[in-house]
């Protein structure tokens, strides 16, 4: 790929070059970066879900691109915005689970933006336990292992606490834009715009209480999967609908004379936070389903159906607002002239699970949760309504930033620019990637979901579960959308399963991550279409 010198920026749609020297803004694009943590493309209308309509990131999409093969790397909070970062993947960036802690010391994209004259800032969520580092302004949630609170939130603004009162999408959005008001405007900069939202356990904003309560959502088709014909990881999980959402924290299943009894439960203590009139609605809201779920009625599948629907009410209000608030931001940008000097991008941490398979949360290597939305608008190099089905994953936006400001990117980096991707309509180059590459670490821990690693090509997925297990999983996509079958070991697909072998080796050997467990090099010596599926 072609590189330009520092602070030149190549104008796409004039086929030039613009140069400048350190602090000077020039032509170099702001950049915004909002994510979200686990909001999945199915409660995206952009995305063809059929949950709700998101109009303002609808917007993004048709004024820009929407990548629809974009993956997490590992799919948990932390571990992603570690690889998002750096660059990098977990392996090497240190941050493999959410019991680890960040080194701030290491190279990072803001940094290099920081060090290339742009002004740095993050704002929301940081969930990386270390202190932000390479940033001029940063103001980060605290409180409740750094997930911070849906109601009255707390924060850490440069090193001093602080509480804001309202609701923390749209207190997160007031920050953004005070900060854009405020910065110094002689030079470019970026924002990393991080809201809390969807995040467990889904507390809407006060206008938005109740507004599903009369809604009846559709079913997924897997929501009561038996999980036949799959290993021991999807059928030994703690992330079922059925039975790992509380009644307390999740459901919100406690009246309001609960609530105050018991000062030790989590719930209360953010309904504490809630000012009187929004305790009220909250109350009146909630009632009918605690009444409702105490009938005592509610059986078997019944039961599993109705929780599904309460799941979604609480979930999908929680992205309304996060819509509404992409819609302030654009608006402020618009007012002041620098909407399409900015490249704005819109993702998550990763994807979650809206009842496929029975679940919530996120942690498999399965579609609805490794897959992540990504939408990208600068239209001053991307061609509106782009769509592409390039494979990318969370490790390639940082060489994006970068690529786009000019800066070169160091070679330790190991994601690859999107840059060409995004400004050539989605189009791919001819040697582009045929493989994402997945290593998810957290096991034993919270939905124990066991450690496994993979790649994702267009139409196939291979998975290998190992440290207590040692177990292959491979998913024909296009003819098994679900990832119901698992078709490793079959006589039918001996010849793929050897090229995805092959392949896995490959793109491990690629990113360095050679041996995640020492049973691979075992298998790896043999002939690999004997291998038996287990």
């Amino acid at each position: 790929m072609r590189k330009f010198p520092l602070y030149c920026l190549p104008l796409a749609a004039a086929g030039m070059v613009s140069c400048q020297q350190p602090g000077e803004k020039a032509d170099r694009p702001n950049i915004i970066f909002m994510m979200t943590d686990d909001h999945t493309t199915q409660a995206m209308s952009c995305y063809g879900g059929q949950l709700i309509q998101t109009p303002n990131m609808d917007r993004l999409a048709a004024e820009g691109i929407r990548m629809d093969r974009c993956f997490a790397v590992n799919a948990l909070s932390g571990p992603s915005r570690a690889c998002i970062l750096t660059g990098k993947f977990s392996h090497v960036n240190g941050f493999t689970d959410n019991a680890s802690t960040f080194d701030g010391d290491q190279q990072t994209f803001p940094k290099l933006l920081q060090q290339a004259g742009y002004e740095t800032a993050i704002i929301g969520k940081w969930h990386l336990i270390s202190q932000p580092q390479g940033f001029d302004y940063w103001c980060i949630l605290s409180g409740q292992h750094e997930q911070g609170d849906y109601y009255n939130p707390d924060f850490i603004e440069n090193g001093q606490p602080l509480r804001e009162e309202g609701y923390v999408t749209d207190v997160v959005t007031d920050k953004a834009i005070a900060y854009l008001e405020n910065r110094d405007k002689s030079k470019p900069f970026c924002l990393m715009y991080h809201q809390k939202a969807p995040h467990r356990n889904w507390m809407p904003a006060p206008r938005h209480l109740g507004m599903f309560n009369h809604t009846v959502f559709p079913e997924p088709a897997t929501l009561f999967d038996n999980y036949e014909g799959r290993g021991t990881a999807a059928r030994t999980q703690d992330m079922s609908i059925a039975h790992t959402l509380t009644e307390d924290w999740d459901l919100k299943l406690l009246t309001r004379n609960e609530l105050l009894a018991d000062t030790t439960n989590r719930l209360s203590q953010v309904y504490r936070r809630m000012p009187q009139d929004v305790q009220a609605k909250w109350d009146s809201v909630y009632a009918p389903r605690i009444a409702e779920y105490r009938s005592g009625k509610l059986k078997g599948k019944e039961l599993i159906s109705w929780k599904y629907q309460q799941y979604m009410r609480d979930y999908l209000a929680t992205v309304v607002a996060v819509d509404e608030n992409i819609g302030r931001l654009l608006d402020y940008l618009e007012q002041t002239g620098e909407l399409d000097n900015t490249i704005i991008v819109y993702t998550s941490d990763q994807g979650f699970f809206l009842g496929e398979h029975g679940w919530f949360d996120k942690r498999f290597m399965y579609e609805e949760c490794q897959r992540m939305p990504l939408i990208v608008r600068y239209p001053k190099a991307i061609p509106a309504g782009s769509v592409s089905s390039a494979i990318a994953m969370n490790v390639d936006f940082a060489p994006t930033f970068l690529d786009f400001a000019g800066v070169e990117i160091p070679a330790d980096i190991q994601g690859r620019s999107l840059r060409p991707v995004l400004t050539n309509g989605g189009a791919e180059p001819a040697d582009w990637r045929k493989a994402a590459y997945y290593h998810y670490y957290e096991y034993p821990a919270e939905h124990s979901v066991k450690r496994h690693y993979g790649i994702r090509t267009k139409d196939f997925k291979l998975i290998h579960f190992y440290n207590d297990v040692d177990e292959w999983e491979m998913y024909d996509l296009a003819n098994d959308p679900h990832e119901l079958n698992n078709v490793y070991g079959r006589p039918e697909y001996a010849d793929r399963q050897a090229e995805l072998m092959e392949l896995l080796r490959e793109t491990q050997q690629q990113y360095g991550d050679t041996d995640p467990d020492e049973k691979v090099r075992e298998l790896f010596k043999g002939d690999r279409r004997m291998m038996p599926g287990r």
